[in-house]
This record gives C-alpha cells, structure tokens and sequence, in this order.
C-alpha cells in the first residue's frame, strides 16, 4: 500500500514509501465491531485485508445505524469506519467448497482474525488446528468475550457486556450513580486495539523465530488491561479507586470547572503547592494565598468543598476563552478545555497532528474520517480506505489469487458457494 503524495510537518515527501505492514495479508472472519476494527486497523498499515461474508446478508454490521432500517446500506458509518481498506469475498462457509476455498487462501494469507463464540470455527472447520495444517506460519487470532478458558468462555459478548462485566461501569461516573454505559462501543475499540498488538507481535515472533501461534484478546481482558491502574490498586492496597463527586476532589487543582458561557476548563495539576499561589493570583484570590485553611495540599484537601465551591463562583463570572488567555499568562499552568466529541473535528491540535483527515470518498464524496493516531516517521501508515461492497471481491480474489478458472467461478456461484 502507498500513501498519497503529502508534505510532512518537516517538509518530506511521502510518495510510494511502504508502510509498515506491506505485503502481510489478513483474513478477516469477523463482525460488528471488535473483530473488524482489529483489522481495520492493520489495513491502515499496510496489510491486505480479505473479509469473508455470507453471501446474502453479509457482516449484521452492514445494516446498524443506516436509518434504523436494519438493511444493507452501503457507505452506512458504522460499517464504513470498522471496514475500511478491505476487499469482500462472498462465501457460504456452510457448503464443504467454501471450506476448500479459505483452505487455499489461508496457505496464501499470513493472518487470520476471527470473533465467532467459541465452538462456531471447530463447526465449520476453521479452527486454529485445521487451519494452521495448512500453513504452519499462520497467525490465528481470536476476538472474545471473556477469554479462551473458564467456564463462561463460549458465551457470546457485545461491547455492552464487556464493559459490564470488566467493571468500568462502576469506575466512572460520580458515587451512588447507578453503572453508566460508556457509549460509542469502547470495549469492542479496546478489544480490537488488543488484537491488532496481538497480531503484530505474534508477526515480530515468527519474523524472529519462524514459528505461528495462535492468541485471543477478549472484552474482559482488555477492559481489565485499561483500568490497569484501579485494579492494581485492588491488587495491592486492597482496595478500588473510589468514584469521586467533583464538589469533593481532594486536590481542588485536579477538576474542571464551568465557566460563564457554560464551557468547561480542566485544571490538571498534580503538585498543586507549586501553583497555588500563581494561580490564586491568577484568579483574583490573593486572600486565600495567606491563609492557613489552605497552605498546602494536605490543609487544602480538608477544606476542599470550600476551595471548589470558591473556584466554581470565580470561574462562572467569565467565559471559557477569558479563562484560557489568563492562565495562559498567568503562569505555567497545566489545564486544558473540556471538549465534546462534536469540538474534536475543529480542535487545533487534531488538525495540526492530522488525528482528523479529508478523504474523498468514491461513493458519499468529501468527507472527514479518524486518521492515524500515530505517527511513523519512514513507514507511515493510511486510515482513508473504502470499506466494500459485498462480494465486491470475489471473483477477483479467486481469479487472481487463487487461481480458479471462469468456468469453476461460475460453477461455484450456481452451486451456491459463493
């Protein structure tokens, strides 16, 4: 995969420089969002992602927020983002020559990702044991649940579930809040970013020691991994991170605040004893600078209600940009706005680090899509790929990589194969 001719911040041109996973082909046996967003992702780097679909619904997440009618709609967002870059090859794997197909392209593939509960691939015979006879080299990666051992390993799981049952629900939100659903799938994300680091290590160890394997990245792993923090404090302390009200942040430096046009600001200072006194400067509190209730971090921590309900009145008398332009002069103070999703696609730092890029695309023409959120200098990646129609591929894929004839294309397409 090459990128498009672009001027990088230092001025070089990025022609047909390779990226960094040119030339590995994947197969891509997955859906929804978990699975297809893993390969997504190393479609963006390079690699060459073949999707395997039923031929007449293809992957459920094709029809998810088109409208709300539940069909196929081609260029819907949520199928679109999860599937970009890749090629659809429309096959029945019920039918014993669809089998034989995969057989053939997995001694041809070097990744093969799949998120089906456990039992469906043993079923069909695309188990990590039928497929890696056929090509010892292969890496077999498996999106799940809850893991590959225990007894809740076969339950089928949706991001809902893996973010249920990993307790994040009961991490965010304030105390005495019921469980809050993260909304926008971040368990399937997370999942996915999990299996994608799964693949590419698993492709560094047989680059390094010539052998494949098998790996599983499951909802619940990865949600635990996330919350490395909280659970380890568990782990150790004996006890979670405790949910916090804002009105109740030990360290008033560490909150955010709203300001008079109903913006917020976020104040994120560690060590506040290095800022107090610059900021109440900064603010118009210099009474509070001398006074003993709020000396240091440890008196201030007793007193913290007071300080914040203080704060909350001062940084109501004057809108958001006011704020940002004094702390901006005020001192070397660390804050940041509080954004909405909708104020990233305009945040300046999203546009100046290309996290947001133009992408014209073939069918819904201009638009804006996520671009890569890191940054390679020689082997730069590319998150602007069409997602495919169904079956867009399959006659190509067979032709051209497997070596069927016509005459066997249109037989298998009359006998129902693909």
């Amino acid at each position: 995969m090459t990128q498009d001719a672009r001027p990088a911040p230092d001025g070089v041109i990025f022609g047909d420089v390779k990226a960094p996973l040119d030339g590995i082909r994947v197969i891509d046996w997955t859906i929804w969002q978990q699975g297809p967003v893993s390969s997504a992702m190393l479609g963006d780097l390079g690699a060459e992602v073949i999707k395997l679909e039923e031929p007449e619904r293809g992957d459920p997440g094709r029809g998810l927020l088109s409208g709300g009618s539940g069909a196929v709609s081609p260029g819907a967002f949520y199928f679109e983002t999860n599937n970009r870059h890749k090629k659809s090859l429309a096959i029945n794997l019920k039918h014993p020559e669809a089998r034989e197909i995969v057989y053939r392209l997995a001694e041809r593939s070097d990744v093969f990702i799949q998120n089906f509960r456990q039992g469906v691939a043993q079923r069909l015979g695309l188990a990590y044991a039928d497929l890696r006879r056929r090509n010892p080299r292969l890496i077999y990666a498996s999106a799940s649940g809850y893991g590959p051992e225990g007894p809740e390993s076969n339950r089928p799981s949706f991001d809902y579930l893996g973010q249920a049952r990993s307790g994040v629900m009961n991490a965010v939100g304030a105390p005495g809040q019921p469980p809050t659903y993260i909304y926008g799938g971040i368990a399937d994300q997370m999942g996915a970013i999990m299996v994608a680091y799964g693949v590419i290590t698993a492709l560094l160890a047989r680059e390094r020691y010539g052998v494949g394997q098998e790996i599983d990245a499951s909802h619940l792993g990865s949600m635990m991994a996330v919350q490395g923090l909280n659970i380890s404090s568990v782990l150790i302390e004996g006890h979670e991170m405790p949910r916090r009200a804002r009105e109740e942040a030990y360290n008033p430096l560490w909150n955010h605040y709203r300001c008079a046009d109903g913006q917020w600001l976020c104040l994120g200072m560690l060590q506040p004893d290095r800022y107090w006194k610059d900021l109440c400067h900064a603010m118009g509190l210099d009474e509070l600078i001398e006074d003993p209730r709020y000396a240091d971090m440890i008196s201030r921590g007793k007193n913290s209600r007071d300080v914040i309900a203080i704060f909350d009145r001062v940084f109501a008398t004057k809108p958001r940009t006011e704020w940002v332009a004094i702390l901006e002069r005020g001192g070397d103070f660390i804050f940041s706005v509080v954004n909405t999703v909708a104020d990233l696609p305009n945040d300046p730092q999203v546009i100046a680090n290309r996290y947001i890029v133009d992408y014209e695309h073939p069918r819904r023409g201009a638009m804006r899509v996520l671009g890569m959120p890191i940054r390679f200098s020689e082997t730069p990646g590319e998150s602007r790929g069409v997602a495919p129609e169904l079956g867009e591929h399959t006659e190509q894929i067979l032709v051209d990589l497997l070596n069927y004839d016509w005459a066997e294309v249109a037989r298998l397409r009359e006998s129902g194969v693909i």
